[in-house]
């Protein structure tokens, strides 16, 4: 069973409880999950990082185990700065006021913004199959909006998402998966039972939503603000994608990193879908070694 040899915790943070996981010695890593998923995306490679890395894995507020708080008024508590601080956060309660970054999806964004409002916390940073919230925004097109049709739809406001997906949120669940996922088989059954799990109840289903609606209102603020003073990404970047999902073919994914970085940013395409270290596990891992050892 996955994740057997990890330390459990449930870490309180100024707004949120975060479900917490973490082994090993040497250089603090935390690993950052994306939508409609938890930690468990990394259960291919976790064990081998944590053979040079102290690994450190949470659920997102919102997700999995951790918990899911009101939204607010402009769903502010599901902005990624409110999701940035929470990492942030634990990984102090930890003991690590510095560390690196893997992240995926929603996780990715929330690493992003942690890179902004926390700069000094970051050394190195992994985005996965993500360009920055706002350029996506920006250059909305048919293709987009069909291919990322869940950043339009999970926007909706409440009930009108929430109750369609809660008709059954297994078959959603289910299709996501499979328009999303570039490897038969890639998500095993112990992982998509687990993401079964977390997700089909309605207080996750509708956080997952808050979560949405945060980035396309207050997140949107926040990326034009430091836009406008000139804020970027300070650290080093590795930017990995996968090759047979549709990000890749709407943008140059380093060049678009490139201009939200001062830093050098590097990376490549995988053969994959979107679930990058689920579908090329071994590969992630060995990019993650490299770049995170140099």
């Amino acid at each position: 069973m996955a994740f057997e040899s990890f330390t459990v915790e449930d870490i309180a943070t100024r707004a949120a409880t975060i479900h917490t996981l973490r082994r090993g010695a040497g250089p603090p890593l935390l690993l950052l999950h994306g939508y409609p998923q938890t930690h468990f995306i990394w259960h291919k490679i976790a064990d081998r990082l944590s053979e040079q890395y102290t690994v450190v894995l949470t659920d997102l507020r919102g997700y999995g185990d951790s918990s899911k708080p009101e939204g607010g008024a402009r769903h502010e508590n599901y902005s990624f700065r409110a999701m940035a601080q929470d990492q942030v956060e634990v990984m102090r309660h930890l003991g690590h006021e510095t560390f690196f970054v893997a992240s995926h999806d929603r996780g990715a964004r929330t690493a992003h913004r942690m890179c902004l409002d926390h700069p000094q916390a970051v050394r190195k940073v992994c985005f996965m199959d993500i360009a920055p919230t706002l350029r996506m925004y920006r250059d909305t097109s048919k293709e987009f909006a069909t291919k990322y049709m869940w950043w339009f739809f999970l926007i909706q406001k409440a009930p009108l998402p929430e109750h369609m997906i809660g008709a059954d949120a297994a078959f959603f669940l289910e299709q996501h998966f499979e328009l999303q996922s570039g490897t038969s088989g890639a998500l095993t059954d112990e992982a998509l039972k687990e993401y079964n799990r977390f997700f089909c109840t309605p207080d996750a289903i509708h956080a997952s939503c808050e979560d949405y609606r945060a980035s396309a209102d207050i997140d949107l603020e926040m990326d034009e603000e430091d836009e406008k003073a000139g804020r970027k990404v300070e650290c080093p970047v590795l930017a990995l994608w996968g090759e047979k999902g549709a990000l890749g073919k709407l943008w140059d994914v380093l060049e678009v990193w490139r201009q939200y970085a001062r830093a050098p940013v590097q990376g490549r395409a995988l053969d994959s879908g979107h679930y990058l270290a689920e579908e090329q596990p071994e590969e992630v891992l060995q990019e993650l070694l490299r770049f995170f050892a140099n």
